[in-house]
């Protein structure tokens, strides 16, 4: 399922129990991520998986679309109710949305 990034900032401003999860590598989130997100790479996610709450949306987000589409699928296929953001941090930040 998609979610775009201002839905996800209208879910945000209204208060959303999402988990935001940031696949992107460390360099990467470095240069900012959404308020709130964990930042848990896209290698790392299958072993993190104990870390996120299956009773809450995981809402994955990277730099273009691509990583958290993976990170959607293999998050779906363990059971959880994810979203990507296509367009990822470009759209995000494209969007004037903050980025902290």
């Amino acid at each position: 399922m998609e979610i775009t990034p201002q839905q996800l900032a209208e879910q945000l401003r209204s208060g959303s129990d999402a988990q935001i999860v940031d696949v992107r590598e460390a360099a990467e989130v470095a240069e900012g991520m959404i308020p709130g997100a964990t930042h848990i790479a896209l290698g790392e996610l299958a072993g993190r998986l104990g870390d996120l709450d299956k009773s809450r949306p995981v809402i994955a987000v990277c730099r273009s679309g691509r990583r958290s589409a993976a990170a959607a699928d293999q998050l779906a296929a363990a059971g959880f109710t994810a979203y990507t953001v296509p367009g990822g941090m470009l759209d995000w930040t494209a969007a004037g949305l903050p980025a902290g």
